[in-house]
């Protein structure tokens, strides 16, 4: 079948075949920079966010403590990245924390991690995008007035990159990750090495720079662990990977562990490189620049490696939103199939990727930046709460899970996502009470209304199920008693009760009946095809293959196909299922593809369109 030119063509590229689907998934090589770029990116602000949290209150000091806020942080690193690579071992579907929670602690609680989780996601789009924009507006202050216009376009290109397929995008986001990488790790190594030798001496700011408030006596618990949740946004990206291990190459666990290894590996050394460098050179923030730009000034003069450093930092808090393509997407898929979110997100686009959560994510984010006008600083109050919360369900569920399990070390790993449970619960707390004012409150409403809508569907797809169900419908086949030759057409896509009557009915208006499927799975056509066996059913099905997963186009060329055969004064009938009885509902869940198939089959001449519309209303379930 050759593909006509279009504009989603020229957008997209060619059409991947089902086929293809194990060359789109992403290597160990590949899948690092696209899991790495939100907690890279993170890292890369992490170190500020401890000392803007402690500077208030003692000021120059705030340099002294940064290892001591740093250190717990490394370790409840160690314990996710050890919790996550167990959760990828048990949960190879991916799914993260609403697997593991579903399995262990039931529906309501997987619901709060799967809402906080797509908040999360959307949220690291947004706030990245934002601060890029920011960025670009910084550098060329005449665009300051543009920076909405300029989130969107960034947004655009990141939205259409990812619907190009996994395999492009991990290729043109990979490179400038590794870019910062390796720029980072030169510049920590290069300052740890003079700092060790005496070759460079620390920043010095005037006396009255930082004037510190309130009681300087002791360091207080409650600032540490203020400090402490500031500087978790390093730990931000982490359960990435443990969402997304469908998206590895096979055997995808393994592929996806090595990739969740590697990250902490970088994490770790990027975190604790700069979070040493900042307390050795004393570099505390100052308006109209930033920590990481202090320290490379420091570290490099003003010569090409701190040019370097400052643009890959630019492009990774831009690519840092990517991680939420990769990541979201198969969370709505897992979150399709089992009936919580609309069955729209289960189906794979041209490129096989999930291209309808991709552009749920564009969507949202896109509303998100018009709303708040692109205001990195009014979007950071929605942001890491939901991760955290995400933290404390997934780490509850292994601790619940080992207790249960008792496999072999079920000890020491309950006591290790115990721990984990227990601070990153501390930490959601305080993340939460400290940006209560600025917003997050908002999070208390956003959360269940996500929550309500997934309970929603979940109940509308049982009720639905149970009203089209073939199982409690003693179907008895007879042969046309039709006189009438008219040819037609009846599309069957599953076994159910709504498909039969359409069925039915086609056989009372003709005797000359084709029973078509357009056959996008193999497996499903496969269960089809032994359900019509089952049913002992007269007309055989006639089956069209589409390896490009689009149904419209071999149908419409079928469709020609027969037209042309037609005599004259004959007229082609099509008869489709539509569902009637819940207005609205069945419009957001259902008929999008009747309604596609009539837009299509309009034009043409001698063809006859008719729906028989299956009623069913929720109330009598």
């Amino acid at each position: 079948m050759k593909e006509k030119l279009s504009v989603k063509k020229l957008l997209l590229g060619s059409a991947l075949s089902n086929e293809k689907l194990k060359s789109e998934k992403l290597s160990t090589l590949w899948g690092l920079p696209i899991m790495a770029s939100d907690a890279v990116s993170s890292v890369s602000y992490a170190v500020e966010e401890i000392l803007l949290a402690l500077i208030p209150a003692i000021g120059f000091l705030s340099v002294k403590y940064v290892g001591w806020v740093s250190l717990p942080i490394v370790l409840l690193l160690l314990i996710l990245i050890f919790s996550y690579s167990q959760i990828i071992k048990h949960y190879p579907n991916g799914g993260g924390a609403y697997v593991v929670s579903k399995e262990n602690f039931g529906r309501q609680p997987s619901l709060i991690a799967a809402a906080c989780l797509i908040i999360d996601y959307i949220m690291t789009v947004a706030v990245s995008i934002s601060s890029s924009a920011a960025a670009i507006a910084a550098t060329f202050p005449v665009l300051s007035e543009h920076k909405v216009l300029i989130s969107l376009i960034c947004i655009g290109a990141i939205t259409l990159i990812n619907l190009r397929g996994a395999s492009e995008s991990s290729k043109v986001f990979g490179i400038p990750t590794y870019a910062f990488i390796l720029s980072m790790f030169i510049m920590i190594a290069t300052g740890l090495f003079r700092v060790f030798t005496g070759t460079l001496s620390p920043v010095t700011y005037p006396d009255t720079q930082f004037v510190v408030s309130g009681d300087m006596q002791a360091m207080t618990v409650f600032l540490f662990l203020r400090a402490f949740s500031s500087g978790c946004s390093a730990l931000t990206g982490v359960e990435a990977v443990s969402d997304a291990v469908p998206s590895f190459k096979e055997p995808s666990q393994k592929t996806a562990k090595r990739v969740l290894y590697l990250l902490g590996i970088i994490i770790v050394f990027i975190f604790g490189g700069t979070s040493i460098l900042a307390a050795s050179l004393k570099v505390l923030p100052v308006e109209g620049t930033t920590v990481m730009a202090q320290m490379a000034s420091l570290i490099f003069g003003n010569g090409f490696m701190f040019y370097c450093l400052q643009i890959t930092t630019f492009i990774i808090l831009l690519l840092a939103a990517n991680t939420a393509y990769s990541g979201l997407p198969i969370l709505l898929y897992i979150l399709a199939k089992d009936y919580n979110m609309p069955i729209q997100f289960a189906h794979r686009g041209t490129k096989l990727s999930f291209s309808n959560g991709i552009v749920f994510i564009f969507i949202s984010a896109a509303l998100l930046l018009i709303v708040f006008e692109a205001d990195t600083h009014r979007l950071i109050p929605f942001y890491s709460v939901g991760v955290f919360v995400s933290f404390t369900i997934s780490q509850a569920g292994m601790f619940v899970k080992w207790i249960k399990m008792k496999e072999k070390g079920w000890q020491y790993k309950s006591i290790i996502n115990g721990a984990g449970a227990v601070v990153t619960l501390i930490g959601t707390v305080i993340v939460f009470t400290t940006k209560f004012e600025q917003g997050s409150w908002v999070l208390l409403v956003a959360i269940p209304i996500i929550m309500m809508f997934m309970s929603f569907t979940h109940k509308h797809y049982s009720i639905f199920q149970k009203a089209i169900n073939p199982d409690e419908y003693n179907y008895v086949y007879t042969e046309s008693k039709s006189h009438d030759k008219l040819p037609c057409i009846v599309l069957i896509h599953n076994m159910n009760k709504a498909s039969l009557k359409t069925f039915d009915y086609a056989k009372d208006i003709s005797s000359d009946i084709t029973v078509l499927h357009i056959s996008t799975t193999h497996s499903h056509t496969e269960k089809l095809k032994k359900q019509w066996a089952e049913k002992g059913i007269g007309i055989p099905l006639t089956i069209i293959d589409a390896p490009y997963r689009n149904i419209f186009v071999p149908l419409e060329e079928y469709v020609s196909e027969r037209e042309s055969q037609l005599q004259k004064g004959q007229n082609l009938t099509v008869v489709l299922t539509k569902f009637v009885g819940n207005g609205w509902i069945d419009k957001m869940f259902h008929n999008q593809t009747t309604f596609f198939i009539e837009n299509k089959l309009d034009k043409h001449k001698n063809v006859a369109i008719v729906r028989v519309p299956y009623i069913y209303h929720r109330k009598q379930f």
